[in-house]
């Protein structure tokens, strides 16, 4: 069971991976697709915040060839992480693609060979964690949560990973460390 999930129901809540309906989950997610990534699979990834693929890696939505529908948040993810001439021919012929097109249309941030795929994602990983532990929960949230307003309404919105962000002592170490030529010592307070 993944951290934040819970029994509801008889269901554990979440969705695929305990990702695909966690719409308050601000820690960054690094997926690393080594294989076939179809349905809710491709769901998953899709929920996640930066993706590495192996480069025989496969993307794809068949459901409509079984007569179902991409509802785990396939068919409302992709339509918002690419064209949408280019998502509405995955969604409505099933078709998938290959990892070096999912990069080119901009569902994926690296591709490597398969013997470089952990490295790489764990290298993603530890670029993440080298920054401030709220900046980047913040971060998330302003953008996760900013998405579906009006980009007026969301410049000086206040989101609680914002306010706490900005009554750290992270958010003054981080430019005295920046003028004093030094790498932060963050403290995630």
């Amino acid at each position: 069971r993944a951290r934040g999930q819970q029994l509801t129901k008889g269901k554990w809540s979440g969705g695929f991976g305990g990702l695909t309906s966690r719409h308050d989950l601000f820690k960054p997610v690094v997926c690393a697709v080594n294989g076939t990534a179809l349905g809710g699979g491709f769901e998953i990834v899709l929920a996640c915040d930066i993706v590495v693929a192996a480069d025989h890696a496969r993307f794809g939505l068949p459901e409509v060839k079984f007569g179902q529908l991409a509802g785990a948040g396939g068919a409302h993810r992709l339509t918002r992480a690419m064209a949408w001439q280019r998502a509405m021919g995955m969604l409505l012929t099933g078709r998938d693609i290959d990892a070096a097109t999912a990069s080119q249309w901009g569902l994926v941030n690296e591709v490597v060979p398969a013997a470089q795929l952990m490295k790489t994602a764990r290298k993603w990983a530890h670029e993440i964690a080298a920054n401030s532990p709220l900046a980047v929960c913040a971060t998330k949230e302003a953008a996760k949560c900013g998405l579906a307003r009006p980009l007026a309404d969301v410049i000086d919105h206040s989101f609680p990973g914002r306010d706490k962000l900005r009554a750290s002592d992270d958010f003054i170490e981080g430019p005295r460390a920046f003028a004093e030529k030094r790498r932060p010592q963050w403290k995630g307070l």
